[in-house]
């Protein structure tokens, strides 16, 4: 399975993706230790990445959480990933969790990838609500919630605790499958 973005693709996260998770981790590490601290602590190294992305596989195969790559077309350089996580299969619903490399935020990247990968949800996987958790100081991801037709549902108190920090509020947005 392969999604078009035009300039990028989304792909299943592969074994041999270690590397190049690696790699953008470690770029993007200070975007990544708040809402990340997991995927970052998890990938610091390309043995830590190989452990990941052969996990990640498995959990893939086995309908337990999806990762999704996006990449540059030309080069296959890794710029962004995507969770569709705490997958509940009696409510038919996921969650949505994504990070995309400093260097191209802002393009509308994410937003088209999020789109892509609600369809393939809904269409392929059967899914009926998918989720983004997103806190109100993250303008960015709020936009791509609200983008891809997202609706704000609630406020969650202390939903998400960062490392060293005291736990969060988060905002919840859904999107329901619209049954033809």
């Amino acid at each position: 399975m392969q999604l078009n973005l035009g300039s990028y693709y989304i792909s299943p996260i592969q074994t041999k993706d270690a590397w190049s998770i690696c790699n953008f981790v470690v770029a993007n590490e200070d975007r990544l230790k708040r809402y990340f601290p997991k995927t970052l602590e998890q990938n610091l190294t390309p043995d830590l990445s190989n452990i990941f992305a052969e996990k990640k596989v498995k959990q893939f195969e086995n309908d337990e959480e999806y990762v999704f790559t996006i990449k540059k077309n030309e080069s296959h350089k890794l710029v962004g990933l995507i969770f569709l996580k705490e997958i509940d299969w009696t409510k038919k619903q996921g969650e949505f969790a994504y990070c995309i490399d400093y260097n191209i935020e802002g393009r509308g990247i994410m937003t088209t990838a999020i789109q892509e990968l609600s369809d393939y949800a809904f269409d392929n996987l059967g899914f009926e609500t998918l989720q983004i958790l997103v806190h109100h100081s993250n303008m960015g991801s709020i936009k791509v919630a609200e983008n891809c037709n997202f609706t704000h549902i609630k406020t969650l108190k202390n939903n998400y605790t960062p490392p060293n920090e005291n736990p969060l509020d988060m905002e919840l947005y859904e999107l329901y499958n619209e049954m033809e």
